[in-house]
């Protein structure tokens, strides 16, 4: 199996999927991130200090720090609403937003929302003049963390937008996916991209998720049922509150292909294929929300023109492999969130295993499903 190492392993060499033998369809990108669009920056901060501290802040520029001030089409979706994402009712009204986006716990998204405003205010004033809609979104990581202790601070998610950089992402237990739990294994950040030809060229699609999802018996990969054969060790099933398959999910679509807003929410919903394809039905306890946008078109959104502004866009009769790509990179992000982690113990002693992967690698051996 020939593949590049950043498909391989993440920054901090934990493995991804592709580097147990997993089998994907479609093409990723170089990184095989939502950082192959270009412009786009993810940047983290991670804190986990003494026994109760298990969170974070995900920070994401569409444009870049440089490109605030000038929005991205864009689209919602949700597929369930049990949670939180700040600014998508302006998203639906003008099919645009601007500035980073932030990804954090269910208890801070109103500091990340005003620790985009902050970092916005210092860094573009003439932005912040106007009025901010930021978008900022959470996942419940209370099992293991003392969500309840104001960890995050705006500083933190200040922090968070400063760090983001282009290239290759970390993923598994960092930033906002931190105390994240998947299947009720461990799970988190993970990210996965795919390249569409469409008129000579080549588009990318990324896609980035917190993952905090799923029953145990729901869990599949390269579409094999692995929940009963992994159903051992689940002290989430034993001791906690929430109902099996409670927590959520937030995905960020990227992409550089010339999309209108409804085209973007278009490939929002697809999240939920992508998602059914690693076993979940969806809880009525998980908020499972979504968000795309596109890259393409700079400068037509500004909301200073004061002239015609023209778009560029896929016909409509063309979005089927987009779609496709969609599916197959939120498939392939689940499963790197939970391949790149370790088992976590946090608040009241409460612990997480992780995904056993060795496991995994025998079970779909057996079943003639890897690629190595």
């Amino acid at each position: 199996m020939n593949l590049p190492a950043e498909h391989r392993a993440t920054p901090a060499g934990k493995p991804r999927a592709r580097g147990l033998g997993l089998p994907f369809t479609g093409r990723p990108g170089r990184l095989n991130a939502i950082t192959d669009v270009p412009g786009i920056e993810v940047g983290y901060v991670t804190l986990v200090e003494g026994e109760s501290v298990r969170t974070g802040v995900t920070a994401i520029h569409p444009r870049g720090p440089d490109g605030t001030g000038d929005p991205v089409a864009a689209g919602f979706h949700s597929q369930n609403g049990n949670g939180e994402m700040t600014g998508v009712s302006w998203i639906n009204e003008s099919g645009t937003f601007t500035g980073p986006v932030a990804i954090t716990n269910t208890h801070a998204v109103g500091v990340a929302h005003a620790g985009i405003v902050a970092w916005t205010i210092t860094h573009h004033p003439e932005v912040a003049e106007m009025w901010l809609l930021p978008v900022a979104a959470e996942t419940w990581d209370g099992w293991l963390n003392d969500i309840n202790g104001h960890h995050v601070t705006e500083q933190t998610v200040v922090a968070a937008i400063e760090a983001a950089r282009p290239g290759q992402v970390e993923e598994g237990s960092v930033g906002g996916g931190t105390g994240m739990n998947c299947y009720e294994f461990k799970g988190g950040s993970g990210t996965a991209s795919r390249l569409v030809p469409f008129a000579g060229a080549d588009y990318r699609v990324g896609v980035f998720l917190q993952a905090n999802f799923g029953d145990r018996g729901e869990l599949m990969l390269a579409g094999v049922p692995l929940g009963r054969e992994l159903a051992a060790d689940n002290p989430m099933a034993d001791h906690s509150a929430a109902p099996p398959g409670a927590g959520s999910v937030i995905a960020v679509v990227a992409t550089d292909a010339p999309l209108f807003p409804h085209q973007c929410q278009a490939l929002a919903r697809r999240v939920t294929a992508g998602l059914a394809r690693t076993g979940t039905t969806g809880s009525h306890f998980s908020g499972d929300l979504f968000l795309a946008f596109s890259t393409a078109n700079p400068g037509a959104f500004r909301p200073d023109s004061t002239v015609l502004e023209r778009l560029s866009f896929i016909p409509w009769s063309n979005l089927d492999p987009f779609y496709t790509a969609v599916v197959e990179a939120t498939e392939e992000a689940v499963a790197n969130a939970l391949v790149a982690n370790e088992d976590m113990t946090g608040r009241d002693g409460h612990r997480t295993p992780a995904l056993p992967r060795d496991r995994v690698v025998e079970l779909l051996s057996r079943a003639g499903r890897l690629t190595r």
